[in-house]
């Protein structure tokens, strides 16, 4: 460490000259210059000495700066979730396995974003980044990184921070998109509701086409409601897909590889219209809440999401189908605590009276083993 000194300061704003100081001191002006300097320490005596001259405290003459901490090289991190590639780019980041893995960190209203470093350097193309990282605890920490499009998985983060000492990332992303982020090994867990037209059955037929046999465990989240959400009261009487080929009426359609698109394209053949007389169809909104948004916000008069979403924003809700919200998890990720936790969780009833009041979901079969 080196010893930072104010005595040139302190000296002059007290009108003491370099030669006066060093004389009530007993000592020689070189000396207080070599001190002034940084050149010279002086011992413990002499600087009780100056500090009692100077009429101030020794802290306020001399002080210990510590040497500059070297800053830790960029960690490279595969980027999900549409992260953003540019300079300053704030992320979350989790381990997954081998792979550090990176989420946007977005900001809520009212505070900045809670992220673990910022992107230095990196490629879009290749979903790869230099992220600096703020925190050196990282790797020792219970965290976990879910996918999904589901939101009542805040409700499930709260209870995890605070109860469970597990900190959760979640990337999101549309069903089909965090089963592919789950084979590739990119995130813990992936949440999924996608209906199998030929059985009807919902998430485990696709999930055996994309892993082997005892690739996954399957445990169900919820039971919700999808359905298209509308300005309070429906002014404009939207009841069916038929209604979305009025000119009157237009929507916020989500992503490929979304359950609620699924949804939409169903309706829209069993009713006859063709996607291109739905004002709005090529329109994008990326998850649940956004579509809701959006229709809050008065960009479009309809999308289909959850009762939740709706109820999020005092929007109005016209049911379509009753689904099945399932979280697959990588068998060689089940033994984790964080997962464990996870797991647990689902089992708590006060997690339970949650999901019930404040998204409406049915939880008779959360925490229900489908896949072991």
């Amino acid at each position: 460490m080196e010893t930072r000194t104010q005595l040139n300061e302190i000296r002059e704003q007290r009108g003491i000259s370099a030669a006066r100081l060093a004389k009530l001191a007993n000592v020689s002006r070189q000396t207080i210059y070599a001190i002034e300097a940084g050149d010279y320490v002086p011992n413990t005596t002499l600087a009780l000495q100056l500090a009692r001259i100077l009429e101030v405290r020794v802290e306020d003459l001399f002080r210990l700066e510590a040497e500059p901490t070297a800053v830790a090289p960029p960690v490279t991190v595969d980027l999900i979730a549409s992260t953003h590639v540019r300079k300053g780019q704030p992320v979350q980041l989790c381990r997954v396995g081998k792979r550090m893995v990176g989420v946007s960190a977005i900001p809520q209203p009212a505070m900045l974003p809670l992220a673990d470093g910022v992107i230095v350097n990196g490629s879009e193309r290749a979903h790869q980044a230099e992220v600096h990282v703020f925190q050196d605890d990282l790797e020792s920490a219970k965290r976990l990184l879910i996918a999904g499009c589901d939101p009542g998985i805040s409700l499930l983060v709260q209870h995890l921070a605070r109860y469970d000492d597990v900190d959760t990332v979640v990337a999101p992303s549309s069903s089909q998109q965090a089963l592919d982020w789950l084979r590739e090994g990119k995130v813990h867990v992936a949440g999924s509701h996608l209906r199998d037209l030929p059985t009807g059955e919902y998430n485990l037929p696709v999930i055996r086409r994309l892993f082997g046999k005892n690739d996954v465990k399957v445990v169900t989240f919820a039971i919700w409601e999808q359905g298209f959400v509308v300005q309070p009261g429906n002014p404009k009487a939207i009841h069916s897909a038929a209604d979305l080929a009025r000119k009157d009426i237009s929507i916020v359609n989500r992503e490929k590889g979304a359950g609620s698109r699924e949804l939409l394209d169903q309706k829209l053949r069993d009713a006859g219209v063709g996607h291109t007389r739905v004002k709005g169809y090529d329109r994008l909104a990326y998850g649940h809440l956004p579509a809701a948004l959006a229709v809050s916000m008065q960009e479009a008069d309809c999308c289909i999401a959850t009762r939740s979403a709706a109820r999020a924003f005092g929007l109005s809700f016209v049911p379509l189908a009753t689904e099945r919200y399932d979280l697959v998890i990588r068998r060689q990720n089940v033994r984790l605590p964080a997962v464990q936790a996870l797991l647990d969780v689902l089992n708590r009833a006060a997690v339970r009276r949650r999901l019930e009041v404040l998204a409406g979901y049915d939880t008779s079969r959360t925490g229900e083993v489908l896949i072991t």
